[in-house]
This record gives structure tokens, sequence and C-alpha cells, in this order.
């Protein structure tokens, strides 16, 4: 297992880079859509949809949403004189929403899950609102600043994925180590209060070094911290999310597509509530 999941990581890192770092914006956008494509064919396994053609119909369904985007938005109008494109903006104040409701659903589950709980419609829509604004956060921040500098967006997503990978590995070894208080044991048995407070901890020294490499000023330091801080925490969400939603399908791993990793969700879980909420703060608050 743990063979499978270092050749599957050494082959899936380089094209990340390179995509991020090198891919043309239109080409890059068509990427991220196939991996949100991925992700909702996974998504309708979640959602209790398990005949193959239905679970077709739903990623496809996605697929096209994203092409709809990509078609009627273009690359030099998502950002116009600093200001996100207001659908993008839109999807992405929507997203801060859902992640809302989610963290009130995993803190009250069991309760209060029948009406979506039994629901296959319902779960499929939960899933909409994870992966376009998914879509939307990270095309949106590469393109931030893209006419001064190519890499600018590159920087803000690296930034991201650092510190939620950072929250990750902290909170697995002193949750391992320390790990005492169940988080939502209902929902995910192996999160601990001192894992997901490890995670916060350790993300502390991205954020302290990404202040210093942005320039941030004196006076703003306090929110670029609490946004890294409102980032690290929603990425746990993310993770609880996936976690609730397996659970009521009950499957282990959303898919099969990475060995030694499962699924392309259980990847990403983290990444799909992280993103859209950074990148809604970015709008409002850092651009």
């Amino acid at each position: 297992m743990l063979k499978q999941r270092i050749i599957t990581a050494i082959i899936l890192a380089p094209l990340a880079l390179f995509a991020i770092l090198f891919l043309p914006i239109e080409y890059f956008k068509v990427a991220v859509a196939g991996v949100v494509f991925l992700g909702a064919y996974e998504w309708a396994n979640m959602s209790g949809i398990t005949i193959r053609i239905f679970k077709g119909w739903f990623a496809a369904f996605i697929a096209v949403l994203c092409g709809l985007l990509i078609y009627f938005v273009d690359a030099e109008d998502i950002w116009v004189q600093g200001e996100l494109n207001p659908l993008f903006s839109f999807i992405l104040l929507i997203a801060s929403v859902w992640w809302t409701l989610s963290l009130l659903m995993i803190i009250v589950y069991p309760k209060y899950s029948g009406f979506w709980k039994t629901s296959k419609p319902i779960r499929a829509a939960f899933g909409v609102l994870t992966l376009i604004p998914t879509w939307v956060a990270v095309v949106s921040l590469r393109t931030s600043l893209y006419d001064v500098d190519p890499f600018y967006g590159a920087s803000l997503l690296f930034y991201v994925l650092g510190i939620v990978w950072a929250a990750d590995i902290g909170a697995f070894f002193v949750g391992v180590k320390f790990g005492k208080h169940k988080l939502r044991p209902n929902v995910s048995p192996g999160k601990t209060l001192e894992g997901l407070l490890g995670g916060v901890m350790a993300s502390l020294a991205i954020i302290a070094f990404a202040a210093l490499h942005y320039q941030v000023d004196p006076s703003r330091i306090w929110l670029h911290v609490v946004i890294g801080g409102i980032t690290v925490g929603v990425s746990a969400l993310g993770d609880l999310n996936e976690s609730m939603f397996k659970r009521c399908a009950g499957m282990k791993d959303s898919g099969k597509l990475l060995p030694g990793h499962g699924g392309v969700m259980d990847r990403i879980d983290s990444l799909t509530a992280a993103f859209p909420v950074f990148a809604f703060c970015y709008v409002v608050w850092m651009a």
C-alpha cells in the first residue's frame, strides 16, 4: 500500500506542478474541469447513485457547467480592473454559504439529516455546490494579476496547497501522538481536536512565510493570519463533509482511481472547501 501511494504521488505531483505553472490559462481551465469531472463521478457514488450510466450523466452535467463557464467567461474577463467577474463572485458567495450550512450539518449529524440522507437528488445537489465553486476558485486564483505577473496566481494556489498539506501532516502526527478528544466521532472517528489544533499550528509556518513573501503591510498581518486560519479550519470541514457523505453511502473510499490513495475526492476533499472559501476571502479583503 505504501509503495503504491509513493508511486502514485511521484506521478501526480509533477503533473500538478506542470499544470499550475506552465499550462496556458485556457488549457488550465480544461484540466481543472477534468479533475472536477472525475470527482463528480465519485460524488455520484456518495450520493447513492449506483447505476453506472447515471453516474456518468451526473459527471457529464458537472462537466457541462464547467464548459459553459469556460465558454461564456474568457480568461481576460475573469478579472477586470482588479474586480472578479460578477458571476464568479456570486458562485464563491454561494460556496461560502454552503460550507456554513455543511458545518451545521456536521455539528448536528446524525440528527436532522433525514431530509437529505435519503434523497439522492439533494445529495447530488450538494456535489454541485462543492465541485463547481472549486473549479471557479482555482481558476480565479490562478488568473489573479495574470497580466502583471503570470506566476502570481500560481503562488496563491501553492499557498493554499501549502497550508492545507501542512495542516494535514500536523494533524496526523499530533493526532496519533496526543489525540484523545474526538472531533466528530459520528462523522469521522479518527479525527481529534488535538489533531485539528496541531494542524493549525503546523500551517502557521506557511502563513508566516507567505506574509514575508508577499510583503504584507504590518497593519494587515492580522487579517492575513485570520484568513489563513479560516482556510485551514474549513479544509478540515471539507474532509469531514466527505466522510459524512461516504458514511451515508456505506463507503470507505470515494473510488479506486488512485492506487494507494483511494479516489480523487479522497485527495481533494479538503481543497474543495479550502479553495472556494480562501478565494472568497481573497476577493473581499485581499485583492
